[in-house]
């Protein structure tokens, strides 16, 4: 597809009269090229608005813009979003015991952004409700209460349950899984080079 941008109002989408409008000196243009991050520091003193922007950056997608076109989103992106929206609308709604199903959130994530996921999905926990993952990363993994670990390979070499327990007790296995997970918890050492004279 090819856009082209309005002449009259150079692709803000608003009438120019519109524009004009300020809210703390922000065009409803300039609200929308925010990224989630940014609103989340200018939005604070907003109680219904600031929790959904924090959860934004939470799960990793303070990089989105507020005017973001959903078709742009990845899946991933997507689905966290999707969470975003639930873990705010269950916040408000106080029913615990939702069952979440979730393939694969980390997808795309920076290190730090892992963590913070892995801190929103513990939030679903602690109020009660069960987050289901689908995932290969091993620092969620190692994160979750328990583990299935389907094997002993992918697709038609796999489908199987071939260890089940905490990230502990799987680490403890021999399976590709078991063994990665007993891998990264190892401290790493650091070498020392030597220094020719």
């Amino acid at each position: 597809d090819v856009r082209v941008p309005c002449e009259r109002c150079d692709g803000a989408r608003f009438e120019p009269e519109t524009l004009e409008i300020r809210w703390q000196g922000l065009s409803a243009a300039d609200l929308l090229g925010l990224t989630f991050e940014e609103a989340a520091e200018k939005l604070v003193d907003l109680p219904r608005v600031a929790p959904l922007l924090a959860l934004m950056v939470d799960v990793g997608l303070g990089y989105l813009t507020l005017g973001q076109p959903s078709p742009t989103l990845s899946g991933g992106e997507a689905q966290r979003m999707r969470m975003v929206g639930e873990l705010g609308a269950a916040a408000r709604a106080d029913t615990p015991g939702t069952l979440y199903v979730l393939d694969e959130p980390t997808i795309g994530l920076h290190g730090e952004d892992v963590d913070r996921l892995i801190a929103t999905l513990r939030r679903f926990v602690e109020r009660g409700d069960t987050v289901l993952v689908i995932e290969h990363h091993l620092d969620l993994i190692a994160a979750a209460d328990h583990v299935i670990d389907l094997g002993p390979g992918a697709g038609a070499a796999g489908g199987r349950v071939v260890a089940t327990g905490s990230p502990r007790d799987v680490a403890r296995g021999t399976t590709a899984t078991g063994v990665a997970l007993a891998e990264a918890a190892r401290p790493r050492r650091r070498t020392r080079r030597r220094s020719s004279a």
